[in-house]
């Protein structure tokens, strides 16, 4: 491996994390004198708490911004030829940066917003199988959680399908299996509270 190479790798990953981790729930509750998202509800930063705390327009505003994160950490890898293991690690790192932001004492969100914005510059057409899924979901039982849940699975069982049949690198599992499982591991207590029944809605004040 040559100079290059290491340098790309480290200045995507590296990258990856630093842009992951810009905690926008809580720089535009600054920006609109709001309440820090941190605060109140489940003193996450990322869109759905942000919804509760400073309303839809605040948090659809969030939520691209944290969106756009994955999709830079996604792009800027393949724009730099850095290939496609370095570009999955990235994106996994994009997720952990949101999720455990080195700006905000290694807070955050759960990863969602990043790892949709990176499965829209990889996959994009699972991208938009994902979105009535997602919403779909949160539709008829009102759970934030369960809607990322079931989006983030899906996806990444598409994808390795999609791996599997048509015999595309494995290196794709990367991302297939990685992204899924961070998103889990991120919302372990929103699992325990939805299998006791006492998950927080979607529509519930903070």
């Amino acid at each position: 491996m040559d100079t290059t190479t290491i340098a790309v790798g480290v200045v995507s990953i590296g990258g990856a994390y630093l842009v992951g981790g810009i905690p926008w729930g809580v720089v535009l509750a600054r920006l609109v004198g709001g309440p820090d998202p941190r605060t109140q509800g489940s003193g996450r930063t990322g869109g759905a708490n942000v919804l509760r705390v400073l309303g839809p327009r605040v948090a659809a505003v969030a939520g691209i911004l944290d969106l756009l994160k994955g999709s830079l950490a996604a792009a800027v890898p393949g724009l730099l030829g850095a290939g496609l293991v370095i570009q999955g690690i990235a994106v996994l790192v994009a997720i952990i940066g949101h999720s455990r932001s080195p700006y905000i004492g290694f807070r955050g969100g759960r990863g969602v917003s990043p790892a949709f914005g990176s499965l829209v510059v990889l996959w994009p057409l699972v991208a938009l199988i994902m979105i009535p899924v997602f919403f779909g979901v949160i539709r008829l039982t009102r759970y934030s959680s369960l809607g990322s849940l079931v989006a983030t699975t899906l996806a990444g069982v598409i994808v390795v399908a999609a791996v599997l049949v048509q015999g595309l690198p494995l290196s794709h599992l990367i991302y297939a299996v990685g992204a899924p499982a961070l998103i889990w591991y991120f919302h372990r207590d929103n699992v325990e509270r939805l299998l006791a029944g006492q998950e927080r809605t979607i529509d519930k004040p903070a």
